[in-house]
């Protein structure tokens, strides 16, 4: 029966893998020669960019962006902008001297490089590796990352190295955190635990890598678009973005309470921010971050004040530590229905800004905990 359970659980895990997988591969194939959809892809926000920065335009002016992006064939109903933090904007520079068709697939195929690194740099780390490295790479809000063109591959890319690296290379480590402040609002809980964390264990080789690295990361900026913080600052101020709907919890309750009342996306991430120094002060003298960061990561991306469904990229070095630590059979056969069920909601065009997409964040910090709770049961009986 347990051999049968086990096949059975293998079995899921495959086919989740392979769905994932095989639409990724499909939708890559075909990105070369079918122009639509290399424009209806959050990729064009960034070739537009790239666009105004190496012809020395605004990479914030609404008609600049609309006339460059409308041009490669979008046809929403306003222009992208790069949401980015100003230091993100050299990220785009080289996609400003290519086409939109030719440079479209080695940008995927960049992002699932960093995410098959990521992937390996953590099971490297982990102790762990085999075929069920399979399900970090092919980890649905990260697949759906790669394929819309978006940045959060690079979150990712930045937490592995950060994990790995940061007792044996600290200040690279702290560099390395870089790529996470491209989304900072992703990582609000962690950020906070993790200053207190460099303060209390003497960690100063991290703070000087991350701020080294951001520091050279504003003069870049800098460099490109002298301008950038300006255009950024207004582009701010003038913009909506911070009032439209994203599936996260902040929203939810900004719009259920007042939806003018932007602060009120910040009150989950001000929360969590409080439970976050209460989970780690206990532990602070044998604080691991793997151990006890893995559901804070989880938990910082659950309070977040926006973000979508493939910010949940960032998820992978939880899960990949749950699984590493022999999470039980129905655990993870519960994880792969996991995969498939956001699969679903994916290949099914269910729209970025719906609420379907509320249950993923939540899904997977309570199937962290109780994975971990199982694997601790199962040691306990081994013993």
């Amino acid at each position: 029966m347990a051999k049968k359970r086990r096949e059975l659980t293998m079995l899921l895990i495959a086919m989740a893998c392979a769905l994932g997988g095989i639409f990724a591969v499909l939708f890559l194939s075909v990105m070369p020669f079918n122009r639509n959809v290399v424009a209806r892809r959050d990729f064009i926000v960034y070739w537009a960019t790239g666009q105004q920065l190496a012809h020395h335009g605004n990479p914030y002016d609404p008609d600049a962006l609309n006339r460059i992006e409308r041009d490669a064939g979008f046809q929403g109903g306003a222009s992208f902008y790069m949401r980015n933090t100003p230091w993100a904007l050299p990220l785009a520079v080289p996609l400003g001297y290519m086409g939109p068709m030719a440079s479209a697939l080695p940008w995927s195929l960049a992002m699932l490089g960093l995410l098959v690194a990521s992937v390996r740099i953590l099971w490297k780390l982990m102790g762990s590796a085999g075929p069920l490295d399979w399900l970090g790479i092919c980890f649905p809000p990260a697949l759906f990352c790669v394929l819309l063109g978006q940045t959060s591959i690079l979150l990712v890319f930045g937490l592995a190295l950060f994990l790995r690296y940061h007792k044996t290379r600290p200040f690279a480590a702290g560099a390395a955190l870089w790529f996470c402040s491209i989304k900072p609002h992703l990582f609000l809980p962690f950020a906070l635990v993790l200053l207190i964390w460099i303060f209390v264990s003497r960690s100063y080789r991290i703070l000087a890598g991350g701020v080294t690295a951001f520091a050279a990361g504003a003069l870049l900026t800098t460099w490109v678009d002298p301008s950038a913080w300006s255009q950024y600052a207004y582009y701010m101020r003038t913009s909506v973005i911070t009032r439209e709907f994203t599936p996260c919890l902040g929203a939810v309750l900004r719009d259920w309470i007042h939806p003018a009342w932007e602060g009120l996306a910040f009150v989950p991430a001000i929360v969590a921010s409080v439970w976050a120094v209460a989970w780690f002060w206990p532990r602070r003298h044998e604080w691991d971050w793997l151990e006890h960061g893995s559901p804070l990561v989880l938990v910082s991306l659950f309070a977040a004040p926006f973000g979508w469904i493939f910010d949940q990229a960032v998820a992978i070095p939880a899960i990949l530590f749950a699984v590493s630590r022999k999470a039980s059979q129905t655990m993870l056969t519960i994880l792969a229905l996991l995969y498939i069920a956001v699969q679903a909601q994916i290949i099914s065009h269910v729209g970025l800004h719906s609420a379907l997409y509320l249950w993923p964040a939540p899904a997977w910090l309570v199937w962290h905990v109780f994975a971990r709770v199982s694997s601790r049961g199962a040691a306990a009986v081994a013993e």
